[in-house]
C-alpha cells in the first residue's frame, strides 16, 4: 500500500475568516489499516478495498479535487454499513459516504475511509401510491426510482442532469435539485424521514418531530437523546439569527438547513439533515415523497439575442405554471458546433444567440399543448421579443433536452491545449428569478474584468446559474486571481441575496466563503450542529463547514506536471505524438457511463456495476498512470490491464460520454506497451492476427471445424485462456474470395461508366459467412452498380487493435492505402459491409495517418450499404413487412443508424431500430475464459429483453458479424445482414 497524508480538519482561521482544514497529519499506521482491513473482512459480507487501482479511481469526482482514499468499503447490506462504522470509530479513521461520485464542489473525495453504497444498496422497499411514499435504500438511482413510481402514475420530483447515474443518498447529501425543481422543489423538500448512523454508532429514524417524537428520542437515552436534546437547545438560542439570517430564495443550497428546525417547519430533523454532505451522518434508508407524474409534455423553446433578455423574460412566464424552464446561451452552443456534434439538434432551435427551454406537463396532450401555446401567445410582449417554436414530439424533446444537459460537459476540454480548459471553480450560485437579468449582466462583467471566457445556462425558472469559466488553476498567480474572483463572485451574489449554491452543495469549492453568506452567529451554529452529531470530527472533515482552503487539494494545481509520453496515435494536430497525457484529461467525471439505461457505454459496467469497469473508472486509472504518484508501475500496470480486459472496445464511449473518451484507442495504447517487452498470450495473438490465417483455413475447414466442436480440444484450449462453454462461428469451405462471384468480377476490368462501386472485403464474412458479401454483390448489381475488389485480400486489421498490435496495424493500413490510392484517385465510394471495419477507416486510420491525403480520402470515402442507398437516393420497393435493425456499436459510434432508419422508411415504414445497447460480443469477448462471463451477462441481461419483444415471425436484421451470432446464442433467431434482407427484397 503507498503511503499517504491524510488532512484532518483543524480549527485555524482562513484569511477570509472561514475554518480551515488545512492542516494535515500524518497517513494512519499501516498496521492499523492491515488490522481494520482483516477485520472488515472478517466481521462483513462487503467487497474491501484498499488496492492502488480503487484508491486512484476514488480519488476524483466531478469537481476540480483529487484527495486519495484511505479505502474503499462496498456494503452488500446496511448492516455492514453498521459495522464499518464501528470499525472505523474504533481505528479512529474517517468516513466518507459516498454515492454515484458525480459532485462538483469536492465533498466526494477525501482521505478517508470511503462507503460506496451504489453496487448493492439500490433497493426499494415499497411505493405507497395512497400515501405518495417511497422507501428506499442510498444506493437507488433517482430515474430508478422514477420509473417505479411511474408505474402508479407518481415520480421522484427532483432530478438532476445526472438524474440516469445519482443515487439518492449523493442527492439527500448534496441537497440536489434539478430542471423540475420549478414543479418539486430541491430533494430537501421532497424528504419524510430518513434512517441515520452515527459515528458512534447510533441508528434511528429522524424526520418532523412532534411532542411525542422528541420525548420518544429523549426516552431511547444516550447519545441519541443527547444529540436530539443539543439541537432543541441549539434552535432555541439561534432561532432569531436563522429567521433573519436565512436567504428565502428557493435555490439556497448553501450551508446546513437550521431553518428546518424552526417550529413553523415542524422541527424537521431528516430535512435538516439533507444537504450536510455526509459531515454529520450516514443515511441508511430514505423515505421520500412522490408527487403526480405529468404524462403529457410540451416544450415551448423561445430563441434570444443574447441570455440577458432570456433571464429579463422569467418572471412574466412563471405565472403559466411550467414545470422546467431551462436557460443557456451561444457558447455551449457554439462550441457543440465548433466539434461537429448535436449539429441535427442544433438545427431544431429557434433563431437565437440564447435559448430558454419550457416545459409543460399535464394529464393530457391538449392540456399541455394549451399551457404552451400560452408562453408562445405572450412572446411578442417578452423582452427581446424572441423567436419561437413549439415542441411536442416526444423524441425530438429529448434530443433538446439532451444538448441542454450535456452542453457543458461537451465543451469542457477546450479545442486549444494550451489555454485554459473551461471549469467548475464558480459553478451553481442563484438568486430570485425576478434578480436574475441584473444578476447575470453584474456577473458577466466580472468575469470579463478578470480576461476569463464563460458559458451560462443553468434552471433560469428558480434563478439558478451555471457557468464553466476558463480559470488557470495550473499557476500559482492563476490560482491567486481565482482565489480573488470567488471572493468577488461571492459577494456579489450575496448582494443581490442569494446563495453561493444553488444546486451543488458547498463541498471545499465554497465552504471557505460560507462567512460571507452568512454571520458570525450562524457559522457558530452550523460548527455546533456539525459537533453535535459528529464531535470527534471524524465524518466527511474538512468539507462544508471547518472547510478546507478552496485551493487545497486540486487535481490540476499548480503542482500538477503534464507528463508527456510518445503516443502511437495522433489525438491533437498541434500536440503531435505528445497528445496522450492531453488525452487523459479528458474524463470529469460526470459518469454518464454509469447510466443503466439507454446509449451504448459502458456495457461491462452495466454487468458489474463496478467503478473499475466503467468509462469514468478507466479514464482515471490512465490520469493516474500518467500521474505516477498511486499507478507506480506504470505502462506494466496489472491494475489497468485487469480494468481494460473487460472493455469490449465497442466504443460507446466515444460518442455517449460528453466528452467523448475514447477507451477503446487508450486500451489500444496501453497494451502496445504492456507487451513491449513480454510474449502475448497464444489465444491473443491468434485472434489479432486472424486477418492473416482465416483466408487460409478455409481449406482446412472441416478438420478445424470438428476440432472446434471437440471436448478435449476445448480442454485443452483452456489452458490457453479459452472459455469452455464459447459456441465458436463454423470455418466456411469456401471463401468469398474463392468463389465464382468473386473471381468473376476480378477477371472483369470494365467499368460502370461512373457507377463502379468498390465492395470492401472483411475478413470474418470473407471467411465465415461469404453469402453476406454474395448479397452484397447482389444488391448492388440490382441496384445498377458495378462491382469492384481489391486485387489482393488485405484484413482492415481491426483485431490488431483489440490486443495492441500497432505496428502491425499501422502496416497493414499502408497496405490497402497502397492498394486503394488508384481507387481514391477515381473517387469511387467504397462499400463495407461489416461495421468493425467501417471503425479503423472512420477512427484508427485518420489517428495513425493524420497527414495522409489518401487516408483522408478513404474516411470520407467509406460507407455501409444503408449509408451509400441514402447518399445516392436510391429507390427501393415498398414492402407490407415489419423488420427490425439492430445497430452495431462501431455503426453508432462511427457513424449513426440515421441511415438504416432511412432505408426502413423507404422499405414502407413498419421497420424499427431496436433501442439496445451493445449486445455483449466484440472480437474474442466471448471466447476468453474472463471475459466470456460478462458476455453473456449483458446478452442475457441487458440485450435479449429487447429481442424478445419482438414477434417471432419479425425478421431481425444486423449487420455485425458478432451481433449476429449473439442474437443466435441469447435467442434462438437467425438473423440477417442487410444486405442478405434486401436481396431478398429486391428479389
Amino acid at each position: 500500500m503507498t503511503a499517504t497524508t491524510h488532512p484532518v480538519a483543524a480549527r485555524t482561521e482562513s484569511p477570509q475568516g472561514a475554518q480551515s482544514g488545512s492542516q494535515q497529519r500524518q497517513s494512519p499506521d499501516l498496521n492499523v489499516l492491515l488490522t481494520l482491513r482483516d477485520k472488515l473482512a472478517a466481521q462483513t459480507s462487503a467487497e474491501i478495498r484498499f488496492d492502488a487501482s480503487t484508491r486512484a479511481i476514488y480519488a476524483s469526482e466531478a469537481s476540480n479535487y483529487r484527495q486519495l482514499p484511505i479505502g474503499v468499503v462496498i456494503p452488500r447490506d446496511l448492516q455492514d454499513i453498521v459495522t464499518t462504522v464501528n470499525l472505523c470509530r474504533d481505528a479512529g479513521l474517517p468516513l466518507l459516504p459516498r454515492g454515484a461520485g458525480t459532485s462538483m464542489c469536492g465533498q466526494a473525495v477525501n482521505a478517508a475511509v470511503v462507503i460506496d453504497t451504489s453496487k448493492y444498496l439500490h433497493g426499494i422497499d415499497f411505493i405507497d401510491a395512497e400515501r405518495q411514499l417511497a422507501r428506499v435504500q442510498p444506493g437507488v438511482i433517482c430515474d430508478q426510482l422514477k420509473d417505479e413510481a411511474a408505474k402508479v402514475g407518481l415520480t421522484f420530483g427532483p432530478d438532476p442532469a445526472t438524474h440516469s447515474r445519482c443515487t439518492l443518498g449523493g442527492m439527500i447529501g448534496n441537497n440536489s435539485c434539478g430542471a423540475h425543481s420549478v414543479m418539486a422543489g430541491k430533494t430537501v423538500e421532497n424528504i419524510q424521514r430518513l434512517e441515520v448512523l452515527t459515528y458512534c454508532g447510533e441508528r434511528f429514524w429522524v424526520g418532523p418531530t412532534d411532542e411525542a417524537c422528541l420525548r420518544e428520542h429523549l426516552q431511547a437515552g444516550g447519545r441519541r437523546a443527547e444529540i436530539i436534546q443539543g439541537l432543541k437547545d441549539l434552535v432555541d438560542r439561534y432561532e432569531g439569527d436563522i429567521r433573519q439570517g436565512f436567504p428565502k430564495l428557493k435555490r439556497r443550497v448553501s450551508g446546513y438547513n437550521l431553518d428546518q428546525l424552526l417550529p413553523e417547519n415542524g422541527f424537521n430533523i431528516a430535512r435538516a439533515l439533507v444537504g450536510v454532505e455526509g459531515t454529520c451522518v450516514t443515511i441508511l434508508q430514505a423515505e421520500t415523497l412522490l408527487v403526480s407524474n405529468p404524462t403529457h409534455l410540451v416544450l415551448a423553446v423561445l430563441g434570444y439575442e443574447d441570455i440577458y433578455y432570456a433571464a429579463d423574460s422569467v418572471p412574466q412566464l412563471l405565472p403559466l405554471n411550467p414545470i422546467a424552464m431551462e436557460g443557456l446561451d451561444d457558447g455551449i452552443i457554439g462550441g457543440l458546433k465548433e466539434r461537429g456534434m448535436k449539429l441535427a439538434d442544433i438545427a431544431e432551435l429557434p433563431a437565437g444567440n440564447a435559448w430558454l427551454m419550457i416545459e409543460f406537463g399535464a394529464l393530457s396532450t391538449e392540456e399541455a399543448t394549451a399551457m404552451a401555446q400560452r408562453a408562445v401567445d405572450i412572446a411578442p410582449q417578452l423582452p427581446g421579443q424572441p423567436s419561437v417554436r413549439l415542441v411536442t414530439d416526444k423524441g425530438l424533446m429529448n434530443r433538446i433536452w439532451t444538448i441542454r444537459e450535456t452542453g457543458a460537459s461537451a465543451t469542457s476540454l477546450g479545442l486549444d491545449p494550451n489555454e485554459p480548459d473551461p471549469v467548475v471553480g464558480w459553478e451553481d450560485a442563484a438568486v430570485e428569478p425576478e434578480h436574475l437579468g441584473k444578476y447575470l449582466r453584474e456577473f458577466k462583467a466580472l468575469v470579463g474584468r478578470y480576461g476569463y471566457k464563460t458559458n451560462l445556462y443553468g434552471h433560469f425558472g428558480d434563478g439558478c446559474i451555471h457557468s464553466r469559466i476558463t480559470f488557470d488553476l495550473k499557476s500559482d498567480t492563476g490560482v491567486q486571481n481565482w482565489r480573488a474572483f470567488l471572493d468577488e463572485a461571492a459577494r456579489l451574489v450575496v448582494r443581490y441575496g442569494g446563495s453561493l449554491s444553488g444546486e451543488h452543495g458547498d463541498g471545499q469549492a465554497k465552504g471557505e466563503y460560507l462567512p460571507i453568506m452568512y454571520s458570525a452567529p450562524i457559522m457558530q451554529a452550523f460548527a455546533e450542529f456539525k459537533a453535535l452529531w459528529d464531535p470527534q470530527n471524524r465524518m466527511n472533515p474538512g468539507k462544508l463547514i471547518h472547510a478546507m482552503p478552496v485551493d487545497a487539494n486540486l487535481r490540476m494545481g499548480p503542482d500538477y506536471n503534464r507528463r508527456e509520453v510518445d503516443s502511437q496515435f495522433t489525438y491533437d494536430p498541434r500536440l503531435g505524438s505528445k497528445g496522450l497525457a492531453r488525452e487523459s484529461e479528458r474524463c470529469i467525471g460526470m459518469g454518464k457511463c454509469r447510466s443503466l439505461d439507454g446509449g451504448t457505454m459502458c456495457p461491462s459496467f452495466r454487468a458489474t456495476r463496478e467503478e473499475k469497469y466503467s468509462t469514468r473508472g478507466r479514464a482515471r486509472l490512465f490520469f493516474e498512470l500518467l500521474k505516477g504518484e498511486v499507478i507506480e508501475d506504470g505502462w506494466q500496470s496489472e491494475e489497468l490491464k485487469d480494468s481494460l480486459d473487460l472493455c469490449l472496445s465497442c466504443k460507446g464511449c466515444k460518442t455517449d460520454c460528453p466528452t467523448n473518451v475514447n477507451i477503446a484507442r487508450y486500451k489500444t495504447e496501453f497494451l502496445n506497451r504492456y507487451y513491449a517487452n513480454k510474449r502475448r498470450p497464444v489465444m491473443d495473438a491468434m485472434i489479432g492476427r486472424i486477418g492473416e490465417w482465416l483466408p487460409h483455413a478455409t481449406r482446412l475447414s472441416p478438420v478445424l471445424n470438428y476440432a472446434m466442436g471437440n471436448p478435449l480440444v476445448r480442454t485443452a484450449g483452456a489452458w490457453f485462456g479459452l472459455a469452455k462453454e464459447a459456441k465458436f462461428p463454423a470455418i466456411a469451405a469456401q471463401s468469398f474470395r474463392a468463389g465464382a462471384t468473386a473471381q468473376r468480377i476480378l477477371n472483369d476490368q470494365t467499368t460502370g461508366g461512373g457507377k463502379d462501386v468498390l465492395l470492401w472485403v472483411d475478413s470474418f464474412n470473407n471467411g465465415f459467412t461469404p453469402k453476406v458479401l454474395e448479397a452484397g454483390v447482389q444488391v448492388l448489381e440490382s441496384l445498377g452498380f458495378t462491382v469492384k475488389l481489391m486485387t489482393r485480400h488485405v484484413c482492415c486489421g481491426r483485431p490488431y487493435y483489440d490486443v495492441g498490435m500497432i505496428d502491425q496495424a499501422k502496416a497493414n493500413l499502408a497496405q490497402i492505402l497502397d492498394q486503394l490510392e488508384p481507387v481514391l484517385d477515381e473517387n469511387m465510394p467504397v462499400l463495407v459491409l461489416e461495421p468493425s471495419c467501417l471503425s479503423v477507416f472512420r477512427d484508427e486510420m485518420p489517428g495513425l495517418f493524420p497527414q495522409d491525403p489518401r487516408a483522408k480520402k478513404l474516411e470520407q470515402s467509406i460507407m455501409t450499404l444503408s449509408e451509400f442507398i441514402r447518399s445516392r437516393a436510391l429507390e427501393l420497393p415498398a414492402i407490407d413487412e415489419d423488420v427490425r435493425i439492430h445497430g452495431h456499436c462501431h455503426q453508432k459510434s462511427c457513424g449513426s443508424m440515421a441511415a438504416e432508419q432511412g432505408v426502413l422508411e423507404q422499405l414502407g415504414g413498419k421497420g424499427q431500430v431496436i433501442q439496445a445497447g451493445c449486445c455483449g460480443v466484440a472480437g474474442a469477448y466471448a471466447y476468453h475464459a474472463k471475459t466470456a462471463p460478462i458476455a453473456r451477462a449483458i446478452g442475457e441481461q441487458q440485450f435479449k429483453p429487447h429481442l424478445d419483444r419482438i414477434p417471432e415471425q419479425t425478421p431481425v436484421v444486423a449487420d455485425g458479424f458478432s451481433c449476429r451470432g449473439q442474437i443466435r446464442n441469447v435467442s434462438g433467431r437467425e438473423a440477417m445482414h442487410l444486405a442478405e434482407y434486401l436481396a431478398k427484397v429486391l428479389g
